[in-house]
Order: C-alpha cells, then sequence, then structure tokens
C-alpha cells in the first residue's frame, strides 16, 4: 500500500528526443501518487513540467506487475500529465532505461522492463542511443475519419500496446494547433481515446510525424506514434515484412528529432533513439499535498 508524503520527493527530469518526463523514483511502492499530484509535477509553469510522469517501482512491489517480476525488475508505472494512467510509451520506456543506469540499477547492454503493455526489451547502447523492443503492431481494420479546420483524412487504426489513428496530410501545418484533440469518426472505434498521428512524406522511406497524444495534447515527440506512423506507411507503400521477408526501416523525424523504427518479418519492431537524464532534485511534500 502506498503511504501519504511527508519527508522530501526525489525526483528527476528526462527526455527522449524532446519527449520529456518527471521521473519519480520509488523501488518499494511507497509513495501515494494521486492524479493530482501528477497534475501538479507534470505542471509547467507551476511544477517540473513534463509530457508525463515516470513511476520507478519494483515490478514485485507493484499489484500490476508482480505477475511480471520474474522477467522483470523493474515496472515503469506511467502516467499522462492529466493524470490518467497508459499502457506504454515509448519514449518513456528508452528514458525509463536511462534512469535505471544513472543509479546504478543496470550498466549498458540489455534491460527488460515491465508495462502495462506487457515486457519491453531495451538495450543502452555506449553511443548513447537506446533501442526498445515494442513488441508486434496490430492493424485493426476499423478505422476513423480525422477532421482539422473544414479538412478531413482517413486515418489507419495500429495499436502498440495503446491506440493510434494514422493519417497522411500534404502538409503538417494542416494539422492546426493540436491544443485539444481532432475530432474523429465514428468515435466507438476508439471507445478510450487515441493518440492521433498526421504523417507528411520527407523522402524514400522517410516522413515526419506531429502527433496529439491521448491525455497530454501535442508533444513534441511519440515513440509507439513513431512505431504506429512506420508501420502505417510501410503498408500504404506497399512494404510487408512478413510477406517479402525482409526487414524494412523507416526514418521518422518528430518535432524533437529523429527515431529510427525497424519492423522484423516477425513482426517485431524496434524503436531507436536518444534518452536523456538531465536534472534531478526533491519536491517540498507540503507543495505536492
Amino acid at each position: 500500500m502506498t503511504s501519504t508524503l511527508t519527508s522530501p520527493l526525489p525526483f528527476l527530469k528526462g527526455h527522449g528526443t524532446e519527449n520529456d518526463f518527471v521521473i519519480v523514483p520509488d523501488a518499494e511502492n511507497a509513495v501515494d501518487l494521486s492524479a493530482a499530484a501528477v497534475v501538479r509535477l507534470c505542471d509547467r509553469r507551476a511544477g517540473i513540467g513534463g509530457d508525463g510522469l515516470l513511476h520507478v517501482v519494483r515490478s514485485a512491489s507493484h499489484p500490476e506487475a508482480r505477475h511480471m517480476a520474474d522477467e522483470a525488475e523493474w515496472f515503469m508505472d506511467y502516467r499522462n500529465s492529466d493524470g490518467s494512467i497508459a499502457e506504454m510509451c515509448g519514449n518513456g520506456v528508452r528514458v525509463f532505461a536511462r534512469y535505471l543506469e544513472h543509479a546504478g540499477h543496470i550498466t549498458a547492454g540489455e534491460v527488460a522492463v515491465a508495462t502495462r503493455g506487457g515486457v519491453k526489451r531495451v538495450h543502452l547502447d555506449k553511443d548513447g542511443s537506446v533501442t526498445v523492443a515494442m513488441g508486434r503492431a496490430v492493424l485493426p481494420e476499423a478505422g476513423v475519419t480525422v477532421t482539422v479546420d473544414g479538412r478531413s483524412w482517413p486515418a489507419r487504426n495500429v495499436n502498440m500496446g495503446n491506440p493510434h489513428a494514422v493519417a497522411f496530410v500534404e502538409d503538417l501545418a494542416h494539422a492546426g494547433n493540436l491544443f485539444t484533440e481532432p475530432p474523429y469518426e465514428p468515435a466507438a472505434v476508439y471507445p478510450d481515446g487515441v493518440n492521433i498521428e498526421f504523417v507528411a512524406d520527407r523522402g524514400p522511406r522517410h516522413v515526419a510525424m506531429r502527433v496529439h497524444e491521448r491525455g497530454s495534447a501535442e508533444t513534441r515527440s511519440c515513440g509507439t506514434g513513431a512505431c504506429a506512423v512506420a508501420v502505417a506507411t510501410a503498408r500504404r507503400d506497399g512494404a510487408d515484412p512478413a510477406a517479402s521477408g525482409t526487414p524494412v526501416t523507416y526514418t521518422v523525424d518528430v518535432l524533437g528529432g529523429t527515431l529510427l523504427i525497424t519492423e522484423h518479418p516477425d513482426g517485431r519492431i524496434d524503436m531507436t533513439g536518444p534518452a536523456e537524464i538531465v536534472a534531478e532534485g526533491t519536491v517540498d511534500p507540503a507543495w505536492l499535498g
């Protein structure tokens, strides 16, 4: 069980292609991180600021992760900046692994991270990049139509452990300001909400994207979204590694940098990109309370 915070709360700040996170180390799951507390910590004007929060807990100490404890020592209890719980965050997993290395829990190499979207295999390269085995994409048949400022586009339904709607546009400016979630129909396709990606071509196997993340508005990057975009673009381009037997790699530009996404013939998807820890400190419990 968690307890009320009475002493300073340690935190770190990290980002992956400028998708930024407040990191709360809490190995024994002793901190009561309410939705309101997450919102305060992620507030960019009155808090630490972040697109989301990475609650670092030993799998054996968290009721949602105990069944994964034999496979992964650490659980990424991920929260969106609005305090809601999410299944997975691709950039978050890279930053989470970088934190484990920073804290001395692991060294460069392979590590397994438990998430609500399953156990993710992560490789920390000595050059500073981090590769995450993101699992396999599911491509439900039901799609939606997304509309912004009078323009509408069909959006491909891609599930990466969390839901995505991928729309191809001529100009990323057509996505509008993305302060609020773009409307889509039929809404019943995504009963729990959706991450919406807008994608424009930049060259052979090279695209750029903007994203409205469920629970966070527009973010500078989205790892699962980049994977969904790569898979949707490959199918649009007639590329299917399962059929050809050859891996397909796409370069995906996000507002905060570049990610490399590779889909293998067996469906496995690898995502490679940077992850950095930029600050650490403590939070006054009275302020958080």
